[in-house]
């Protein structure tokens, strides 16, 4: 099978290209030795199969980034039939600095000129003719996001694939192509491939050039001596950049016809006036965020509640049936948020079907334990979290949607700002940003950052950036404060704990930068892309290429899960069936229940206390175990008998058979009412065991990745850090809720360890290189 690269600058819409050719074949997996993506895909539209490989998106092939050394080792190593250069025609010259290093090597190449649609849209042309002419390869027009000139993109390819091609240099006219000449001679007769790419990069004293040719290295350092620049002196790498840039500029830019404008600004210009205005800028992040979790967790959308009282199902005469369904949308004179209806529509579709399977079982004669298993382990934790998947879903979408747009850009750009002065600069928070998606990929991005301790502190502050997976435990505890204590909204409970996690994480950010990660602060070069709409194909593949995981989560560690929790929570170290606190889990929860005793949901519970320290522990392997845990316990609790009138406060007892009773347990909440009811936990610390689980140690993928990325000896520091964060702002947390008067005391601290930091670095200032 025919094997093409896809190569281009950041931005420049080549993963869109990508999508367009692969589709649903696309895969992703790890360059071998490193952790950078690696994408593959079959296109199957052409005379033959062609495999795909998307190659990190990269400004130059110098090694500075492990995705440049990636790029260039395929492109060298693998040697691809063909490489299609995505340029970015809204940027040509400097999209086209990476073509004219390409095309030193020995290898078929075409041009692809992207987003011909906006750029024509701007009033400019360009004669993709006469700037194939000049280069001396294919090119051709396209519009990636509108899937247009992309089949004569690959009809060009697949033809230029069987015609071998030599390498060629825009530096022939450059003062240093003499030596360039010279060093590609003395490679060529050492049979070395693809010489005049590794002779440029000799005369730039490219580290890895260097230490593969050591014995031509000193043939070039002779010359070296004897030649200078009166602009760049002795740098090299400077001179042929300039060369570059030169050539560019003379040669290649000319195909490009610009409409005169004057200062006219463009829609992303006048809207980037405001969206990144100094004092606008972070009041519109958040406002923007609120908006986002008042769509996807508010059970009074319009705020209609309060105004008046909608008819209810008997008033309109309809059938039990489509007021059920009805339920999904509105209920009580309120209109429910889209991701609430989502949910609730796939919390019916998932309790019918279990419940015909629970049905089915009972009717085959099953034994009581198999019953048990079946309907309160298996199904109970199951129906719980899959109930979450169309939420998570919608949650994403309108995240990928200000990814996508380039929004997410301008929130480092507005970010960089304020933290630089701490040490951070915004594209630290690129990555972490992710994080709102899914850690693993987050800690992956951070490969970008060039500081390693920028890059540390990076990977430690991510899971502090609330996660999909964390979705469940923020939406069902928040519901269940509102159910069970009357107090709040749950989205504004819910916005609230996701500013407390970007909170945390900033704190601990410049606690960082300040103590055990000091340093110099890198530059940061962004370019910001122009607005503009996502494409509706590229956010399908974008979102099920988050969600299957989850649901491959489901299905897997979190079935398993459900399994081994319902099973040690009802039997005994005896192995015979027992009730739930004589259990081997209850034995288990009550040993480790005391170290949660400072953020209200340790020693000072009821008898079924243990029931929060279990289900936080099983969080650490899967964060969606967390509810997975509270919907199976609660199940047992129930159907054992083990929550009584006898033994909580009557009305909540009351309450809580109020909601078994109406058929709807396992909504958002109705689980942890069932442990609030068991237990007696206040509302404080309801709130502490949000903020433990969003900032302790992640889900174990999340873990593996911080591992591969920190390298050797960091990672148990990392799981210590996590681990004292999250008891240090989960018992803050719930001291300052339970006692107000707490609070100044608190800020005395904080002050007092920020003076001790501050007169500790003034004494022992950094030493600079």
């Amino acid at each position: 099978m025919l094997k093409f690269a896809l190569a281009g600058n950041p931005n420049c819409g080549k993963t869109t290209l990508f999508n367009s050719l692969t589709g649903s074949t696309a895969h992703v997996g790890n360059w071998p030795g490193v952790t950078v993506d690696k994408k593959e895909g079959v296109y199957k539209k052409g005379v033959e199969p062609i495999n795909i490989v998307d190659l990190p998106g990269i400004y130059s092939l110098s090694p500075y980034t492990p995705e440049e050394v990636v790029a260039r080792n395929f492109i060298l190593d693998e040697k691809p039939d063909c490489v299609i250069n995505i340029v970015d025609t809204t940027n040509l010259e400097r999209n086209l600095y990476l073509t004219t290093q390409i095309l030193e090597i020995d290898v078929p190449m075409i041009i692809a000129l992207n987003m011909i649609d906006a750029l024509e849209k701007a009033g400019d042309k360009i004669d993709e003719k006469q700037l194939e002419r000049k280069l001396g390869i294919p090119v051709v027009k396209i519009s990636a996001l509108k899937e247009e000139g992309v089949e004569e993109l690959m009809e060009r390819a697949y033809e230029t694939a069987n015609i071998s091609r030599k390498g060629f240099t825009v530096l022939e006219d450059s003062a240093l192509m003499h030596l360039i000449g010279d060093v590609k001679i003395a490679l060529s007769g050492q049979g070395v491939e693809n010489p005049l790419f590794h002779a440029v990069k000799l005369v730039e004293n490219d580290e890895m050039e260097v230490e593969a040719h050591k014995n031509t290295i000193s043939m070039i350092d002779e010359f070296k001596k004897t030649f200078s620049d009166d602009i760049f002196g002795t740098d090299f790498e400077a001179m042929v950049a300039d060369a570059r840039y030169k050539y560019i500029s003379k040669n290649y830019s000319p195909a490009m016809s610009k409409q005169e404008k004057g200062v006219k600004m463009t829609k992303s210009d006048k809207a980037d006036r405001i969206l990144t205005n100094k004092w606008a800028g972070i009041p519109i992040f958040l406002a923007v965020l609120f908006a986002i979790f008042h769509l996807t967790f508010s059970e009074d959308f319009l705020w209609f509640g309060a105004i008046f009282k909608l008819p209810t199902i008997e008033d309109l005469g309809l059938a039990e049936n489509f007021g059920t369904a009805l339920l999904a949308c509105v209920y009580d004179g309120a209109v429910f948020s889209p991701g609430v209806i989502l949910f609730n529509l796939m919390d019916l579709l998932t309790s019918t079907v279990f419940g015909w399977i629970g049905l089915g079982i009972e009717a085959l004669g099953a034994s009581e334990v198999v019953l048990g298993l079946v309907n309160d382990g298996i199904l109970a934790g199951l129906g719980g979290v899959l109930s979450f998947v169309p939420q998570i879903v919608f949650l994403l979408l309108l995240l990928s949607i200000l990814e996508d747009t380039g929004y997410m850009a301008r929130v480092a750009f507005i970010l960089d700002r304020i933290f630089r002065k701490f040490g951070v600069s915004g594209r630290a928070f690129i990555p972490m940003i992710m994080g709102f998606g899914c850690s693993i990929p987050a800690m992956i991005n951070t490969r970008t950052l060039a500081d390693e301790r920028e890059r540390t502190l990076t990977i430690r502050a991510i899971p502090f950036f609330t996660c999909g997976a964390k979705l469940p435990i923020l939406a069902a505890v928040a519901g269940a404060i509102v159910m069970a204590f009357g107090i709040g909204n749950a989205d504004v409970i819910t916005y609230s704990m996701y500013v407390v996690g970007l909170a945390v994480a900033v704190i601990t950010i410049i606690l960082m930068r300040t103590t055990t990660q000091r340093g110099e602060i890198a530059p940061f070069i962004m370019e910001l892309p122009a607005y503009h709409a996502p494409s509706f194909k590229g956010l399908m593949i974008h979102l099920w290429d988050k969600v299957k995981h989850y649901v491959k989560k489901v299905f897997t560690i979190i079935l398993a899960s459900t399994i081994i929790i319902w099973f040690i929570s009802n039997f005994g170290w005896n192995w015979q069936m027992c009730e739930i606190n004589e259990s081997i889990l209850a034995s288990i929860g009550q040993f480790i229940q005391p170290i949660f005793t400072p953020m209200g949901f340790g020693s000072q519970l009821a008898n079924f206390g243990w029931v929060f320290a279990v289900a936080a522990i099983t969080g650490l392997i899967a964060k969606e175990n967390v509810i997975a845990t509270f919907l199976t316990l609660a199940t047992v609790l129930i159907s054992s008998g083990a929550v009584t009138s006898g033994m909580i406060d009557p009305e909540i007892f009351a309450e809580l058979q109020e909601i078994i009773a109406s058929g709807e347990f396992g909504e958002t909440g109705h689980e942890v009412v069932a442990m609030i009811a068991a237990t007696g936990v206040e509302w404080q610390a309801l709130i502490a065991f949000i903020v433990f689980n969003m900032s302790t140690i992640p889900c174990f993928a999340a873990v593996a990745t911080a591992k591969g990325e920190l390298g050797k000896g960091k990672i148990k520091w990392t799981l210590l850090f996590w681990i004292l964060t999250s008891f240090v702002a989960g018992s803050v947390t719930y001291v300052v809720l339970k006692w107000l008067w707490t609070i100044p005391i608190v800020l005395a601290v904080a002050v007092a360890v920020g003076f001790a930091i501050y007169y500790y670095n003034k004494s022992h200032p950094l030493k600079t290189k």
